[in-house]
């Protein structure tokens, strides 16, 4: 009788473990499937040139780490983004909201030209418009942070640039991410005659930079 029971119980905590395992297996599968998205965004008023070439190269780094990655660039160049104001003017910034309250919003890439050793206009205009993300809810919160500095010459403030993204986002709690050397602020590329496709050493920045925030994203 005692053996019988035994091996009811057995027989039990098999079938048991046996759901189980079925059941964190589903789950591994439904978390692999899981897109993680990257949103980087050029705040050069000149669309389609090196910023935005620049930070496309960090987005085609990221992207090639996983095929789970899933990224978009969006170009300011050209658009009419205004400084913060209460209420909030309608501009072309408006649209872009949708994109940065999405959940699946992993990480987020902020790319500027370097203007007299600080970040354009059109970025601190971008960063002030993110106000409604900070208040009453912190939505970007806890998501990294990528940055991309392209200047003129090789020591045209590139760094200043970034720390200056770096400090306004920490305000709204985002994660500051740099690439492994020699990326460690973040990209950093220079522009000779509005063309980075010679320079190799800024170009691996920019990828080592893509490559850690998908990396990072990932987990």
């Amino acid at each position: 009788m005692s053996e019988r029971v035994d091996r009811r119980k057995f027989l039990g905590l098999a079938g048991a473990m046996a759901a189980l395992s079925a059941t964190g297996a589903a789950a591994q599968a439904a978390g692999a499937a899981k897109t993680v998205r990257i949103l980087g965004v050029s705040c050069s008023p000149r669309k389609g040139m090196t910023t935005s070439k620049a930070v496309q190269a960090v987005l085609d780094a990221a992207k090639a780490v996983d095929a789970r990655i899933e990224v978009e660039l969006v170009d300011l160049g050209g658009l009419k983004v205004a400084g913060y104001a209460k209420p909030p003017p309608e501009d072309d910034f408006t649209p872009l909201l949708a994109k940065l309250q999405d959940p699946a919003l992993a990480a987020l890439v902020i790319g500027s030209p370097s203007y007299y050793r600080g970040p354009s206009s059109l970025c601190r205009a971008f960063i002030e418009r993110c106000s409604p993300l900070r208040d009453p809810k912190p939505v970007l919160a806890g998501k990294l942070l990528g940055c991309v500095a392209v200047g003129g010459t090789r020591s045209g403030g590139h760094e200043l640039v970034i720390a200056s993204i770096q400090a306004a986002m920490l305000c709204f709690g985002m994660i500051p991410v740099g690439g492994l050397s020699p990326a460690t602020p973040g990209a950093t590329l220079l522009s000779e005659k509005d063309d980075i496709s010679k320079d190799e050493a800024g170009l691996d920045t920019a990828r080592k930079l893509g490559a850690r925030l998908a990396e990072l994203a990932l987990r």
